[in-house]
């Protein structure tokens, strides 16, 4: 792409067109696989198909007491862990230890300085010792000084190519099927459906649509500090080495506040950094439903929970039962993990 295409003020339409025509195709195939008998057809029959299905029964009755408006169908589901893959580590997080080492040749400095030098080394742990806040940290400091449209475009031509480790497929090919069923029966019965993800809002935007449905202005996610700015007589948005939020953990409810302004009824998560949007949501009000994709299985994806450094799950697992949320095991609730996995 030449430098006077990519600033012109098509660029961006014509790229969000194409993902667009793409969603539509997408959505189109998943209608066409999901039948009235069964919505949800890669679920196995079981406690957590009936209990999605039942809640979702129950709320679009409108003679029945726990009728609820469309307009308050509102559904928030993590990413990384509970839509795609998070194993062996976030997609993000690859995506800027590539983006560090591929700047690093222009910044002799980040020999020296951490978290850049750990980055180097490939040393994920150090990385890790600050928590999850370290991938916004990576994301805020490899790319500031670039307006988000430049930086959106690292990540679609990134996301093109990069492959995951293991099962050796784009990573946006690695979404669960029957996560993307659960979003489109909600959404073919009045549901509004949100992303709530502590990964960053910009990395994510740009494909959502794509993969899920969930156009860029239903997700919430961490973010830096974005100033305007006139750039050669033009308004320009520039993106500042600084985070103005983290969208994890009990910042999940707030970001849900400021960024959708209505309590959820329905949450979906895998970790503990979801936990406190799951109570948030099954805390208020008429009927409610929280959900955690439990990984269970090792054969077609992974195993993980108490003592992962990714995806940690321990206080979901011991509380779900007395909160009434329902755990949702990979290896025994779904017939089909991925796309490309053979009947």
């Amino acid at each position: 792409m030449t430098q006077s295409t990519r600033n012109s003020p098509l660029t961006g339409f014509a790229r969000r067109w194409t993902l667009g025509a793409a969603a539509v195709i997408i959505v189109g195939c998943w209608a066409a696989l999901a039948t009235a008998d069964d919505p949800l057809p890669s679920w196995n029959d079981g406690a957590a198909k009936q209990a999605i299905i039942d809640f979702v029964a129950k709320v679009t009755d409108e003679g029945g007491p726990d009728f609820v408006l469309p307009e308050q169908r509102i559904a928030t589901f993590d990413n990384d862990g509970t839509l795609w893959v998070e194993q062996p580590m976030y997609t993000q997080i690859v995506f800027a230890f590539d983006r560090i080492k591929a700047g690093a040749a222009d910044h002799p400095e980040w020999k020296t300085t951490e978290p850049f030098e750990a980055v180097l080394a490939n040393d994920y742990q150090a990385v890790f010792a600050e928590g999850e806040q370290a991938g916004v940290k990576l994301l805020m400091l490899g790319h500031a000084g670039m307006t988000p449209d430049a930086f959106e475009q690292i990540v679609v031509d990134w996301l093109a190519t990069a492959k995951h480790p293991r099962f050796q497929q784009l990573y946006t090919d690695l979404y669960y099927v029957p996560m993307v069923e659960v979003l489109q029966y909600l959404r073919a019965n009045g549901f509004k459906t949100f992303i709530v993800s502590g990964g960053g809002i910009d990395f994510m935007r740009p494909w959502t649509d794509r993969v899920y449905g969930i156009p860029p202005s239903q997700v919430v996610g961490s973010c830096i500090e974005v100033k305007f700015a006139e750039v050669d007589g033009k308004p320009t948005l520039m993106r500042l080495p600084q985070a103005n939020f983290v969208d994890d953990k009990a910042g999940k409810p707030v970001g849900i506040q400021r960024f959708i302004g209505q309590r959820p009824i329905l949450a979906f998560g895998n970790s503990d950094g979801d936990f406190e949007m799951l109570e948030w949501t099954t805390a208020g009000d008429g009927p409610r439903l929280g959900l955690i994709v439990h990984h269970t299985d090792a054969l077609r994806e992974y195993a993980y929970d108490r003592d992962s450094m990714v995806g940690r799950l321990v206080r979901g697992l011991d509380e779900a039962k007395e909160r009434y949320w329902i755990l949702v095991s990979m290896k025994d609730d779904w017939k089909k993990i991925f796309k490309f996995e053979q009947n």
